[in-house]
Parts: C-alpha cells; structure tokens; sequence
C-alpha cells in the first residue's frame, strides 16, 4: 500500500482556504491509496471551538469523501465538529466509496486548555482499508502507549498532530518507540508555520515496524512523503519475532 502524508502550514481558522491549498497539494502528490493529513487541517489547532467547529457532516466532510472519490484514495485527517452541543476533535478516514470511519481524541491537550471545551472520545478506532488494519490516533494521544497497545490487531497507526517545535524531540522519540514496542508501521504527520500560540517544524515521518524511517523531511519545510508499505514484510517480521504474543495483558477503565 502507498501511503502519502502532507505536510503543510495551516491557514489560521480559514477552512475554505485550507481545503482549497490541500486539493492543490493532493494533486501534486500523484497516485496513492491513503493520503494523511495534518490535525485540525482545515483551521489550526484551536482550544475555542466556537470560533471553528463545523457541525456535524459541514463542509470539510463532504469535501474529503468528493477528495477521496476524484482520486480514487483514501483520505485521512481531523476536524473541529460540533455535535449535539458537544465539541470533538475528530479524526475522519474517509474511503473512496464514500465510507467515514471517526475516531474522537481520547486523550485532551490539558496544557493547552483543550479539555475545557472539548470531548474525549472513549473509543479506539481501526479501520480495515486494502487488507490493512489501521489504527487512528491523535497528537497527545502519542504520550499515553497503553491505549495504542497493540493487541494484534492492527499493522499501521496513523497519528496526525500539531505538535509545537518546543517539544518535537519527544514527538520523534515516542513515533518510534511506537513503531518498535507495537511491531507496526507509523506515520505521524505534523504541521509547520505558526499559529497565534505555537511555531510548528513538522518532523513528520513515515517509519517501519522496527522503527526505522521509509521517509522523512528536512523540518521547517511543506512536503509530500510517500512511501510503499510491505504487508509480507511486516508478517514475516512478527513471525520470526513474535513479541506481541508476550506482551502483558490488561483492560482500560
């Protein structure tokens, strides 16, 4: 499976300009069968979602599933929506038969005063898409390893994230970790630019299952990073290590 993850600076709560710069870029990118985009990539990582939530299935929705027909590719990335008077930040995988998986962020951006106005989100997401399990995380949610452990269940974790420059090395650091503790493939996509309280250098990276990058991007810069991703590889791998068959068992309150 190819996988495309743009990177990009993000037009500061201007949907219509933000999805209008992205359907360029997804055009540049060419032939893929899932293309990643960044957190909140149609307005900026905001903690005000009343200044920038869509309702439920508003624009950006019924863009990414017309994105996701055109090309004939699956489309991936989160949105501020409103739903019955509560705020999520969710993340959306959308088929190119039209299909929306969702997953809401469990774990809220407290230090930056998400969890004020938003939601958490209770339940883990994985989407089968082209024989692939995949599993969908957001930003913060890269900090806490025991709700992406992976339980054989899935082969690819998708973290898309607007993760400030102060911190990316920990955002590199726990990218692969992942990778390696949960025998996957990751691909973390970050933004770059600035909002009005961060600067963001991206760092985004596509890894395999033993942690080492298929491709990554000089920071700072917009990009496109593609890569081929090896189902009979990433079997075989778990196979001849089988790791996560020892791994400890646990539930989640």
């Amino acid at each position: 499976m190819k996988i495309t993850l743009i990177q990009a600076d993000l037009l500061w709560n201007d949907p219509a300009g933000n999805r209008a710069r992205f359907e360029q870029k997804i055009a540049e990118a060419g032939s893929s069968d899932l293309i990643v985009l960044p957190e909140m990539f149609s307005t900026g990582f905001c903690t005000q979602p009343r200044l920038a939530a869509e309702p439920y299935g508003g624009e950006t929705l019924p863009w990414m599933k017309r994105i996701a027909q055109d090309t004939n590719c699956a489309l991936a990335g989160s949105v501020a929506v409103e739903e019955n008077g509560n705020y999520f930040n969710r993340f959306y995988f959308v088929k190119p038969d039209g299909s929306v998986f969702q997953y809401d962020k469990r774990h809220l951006f407290t230090y930056g005063g998400e969890h004020k106005e938003f939601t958490a989100g209770n339940k883990r997401v994985i989407v089968e898409y082209k024989g692939w399990r995949i599993l969908l995380q957001i930003c913060y949610d890269l900090r806490f390893p025991v709700w992406s452990r992976n339980k054989n269940d899935y082969d690819l974790v998708l973290y898309t994230a607007n993760w400030p420059t102060p911190r990316v090395d920990a955002w590199s650091a726990l990218l692969r970790a992942r990778a390696i503790e949960n025998l996957c493939y990751v691909a973390g996509i970050n933004r770059t630019g600035t909002d009005p309280n961060c600067s963001y250098c991206g760092k985004s990276v596509l890894l395999d299952f033993k942690g080492q990058p298929l491709a990554d991007v000089e920071p700072g810069k917009e990009a496109l990073l593609s890569a081929e991703l090896d189902a009979d590889a990433l079997r075989d791998f778990r196979k001849n290590f089988p790791a996560l068959q020892d791994a400890d068992r646990f539930t989640l309150e």
